[in-house]
């Protein structure tokens, strides 16, 4: 049982899609719709006629007298998941639940899928490697359309995210200074991917194009031996430390856990969905924006982190030129999850809890 309790943790980020994650009644049962953007232009000048972004909302938009949006909330997934990743036992029934921080009695929770994820178009609808390169700024503009011409929101109460959800925050805020209250950004650091985690990316990227079975993409039978190769150095991003040496303190169980991982990744991730989403971040680099953000932002990072390393100190130096910004890295405990730490909001709960009342 804890070994499976650390898998599910760990595949959280890294979700299977769809709504079947939904088992409870303890807040109201998501509602699913698709946005169609027409004639969407992506950065590198590629166009799709119809691009689909797929997304759940929770609870009841309010409105105040003069009909302006006052309780809506978006959360972003991270990359390879879904906005379906949020309907889980960690994170919905803590945060979405009658009392929880983001009650669903009280917000209007917004679970997108983002381009080239869960539901939404991506490679794996049938284009593959013809599918438009998306980025990041594609993603955050193609949300905010979704959201004020789908659900016809000028405003939103919050807007925060896990990991690429986290990074995709950081450029909400500027992009978009005055289109929400407050902002949190979860497991992400406000700079160029560089170092270690552009390293990890481009082997995940590469592994998968060096596998002859790959066959640039068009396939016929899934490349595993690239995939798998892949799925190494992916792995070590999403680890904690503590708790892999917990759940695997031998040879044989950390061989074990190590192929149930393995196992569990290759089965659900599709190669070029997998290239994309990992090179989405290759022009990401809020720090020169920095600035311009107007809402009052708290960022928060765990200090087991894999991905974002405490001892960078990127976010205590880079916080400083948020004008409304503070930053929380959270000690290790027996409780944090390395990256996954930002799936738990038992553990940051109340620092969401104090930007919300602050943001008012």
């Amino acid at each position: 049982m804890r070994q499976f309790s650390v898998i599910a943790a760990i595949l959280f980020l890294f979700s299977l899609v769809g709504s079947s994650v939904w088992a409870q009644s303890i807040y109201p049962e998501p509602v699913e719709e698709d946005f169609i953007a027409k004639d969407f232009v992506f950065g590198t000048g590629e166009a799709l006629e119809q691009l689909r972004i797929h997304y759940r909302t929770i609870g009841t938009l309010k409105r105040d007298a003069d009909g302006n949006p006052t309780n809506a909330v978006l959360i972003m997934h991270g990359t390879t998941g879904s906005g379906a990743s949020f309907l889980s036992q960690n994170f919905g029934d803590v945060a979405f639940a009658a009392g929880g921080v983001l009650d669903a009695n009280e917000y209007f929770i917004i679970l997108p899928d983002g381009i080239g994820h869960g539901q939404s178009s991506k490679p794996s609808d049938g284009m593959r490697m013809d599918f438009p390169k998306y980025d990041y700024d594609d993603m955050v503009r193609a949300l905010h359309l979704m959201v004020t011409e789908g659900l016809e929101i000028d405003h939103l109460r919050l807007v925060m995210g896990t990991s690429m959800g986290g990074m995709q925050s950081w450029v909400w805020g500027y992009t978009y200074p005055d289109f929400m209250d407050a902002l949190m950004p979860l497991a992400s650091l406000p700079v160029e991917i560089a170092g270690r985690n552009r390293m990890q990316r481009k082997m995940i990227i590469d592994a998968i194009m060096a596998d002859p079975a790959w066959e640039d993409g068009n396939y016929q039978d899934k490349p595993v031996q690239g995939l798998t190769a892949a799925i190494y150095p992916l792995i070590f991003m999403i680890s904690s430390p503590l708790q892999y040496q917990l759940q695997a303190p031998d040879r044989e169980s950390a061989e074990a856990f190590l192929q149930s991982l393995v196992d569990r990744f290759v089965g659900y991730l599709d190669p070029n969905d997998t290239i994309y989403a990992f090179d989405a971040s290759r022009f990401y680099n809020p720090a020169p924006h920095l600035d311009k953000i107007n809402a009052t932002l708290v960022a928060i990072n765990s200090a087991d982190d894999q991905v974002n390393p405490p001892e960078l100190k990127i976010l205590e130096t880079e916080i400083q030129n948020v004008p409304n910004g503070s930053a929380i890295v959270l000690p290790i405990t027996d409780e944090t999850r390395g990256h996954g730490t930002h799936s738990r909001p038992a553990i940051w709960g109340e620092y969401l809890q104090t930007l919300l009342e602050n943001s008012q």
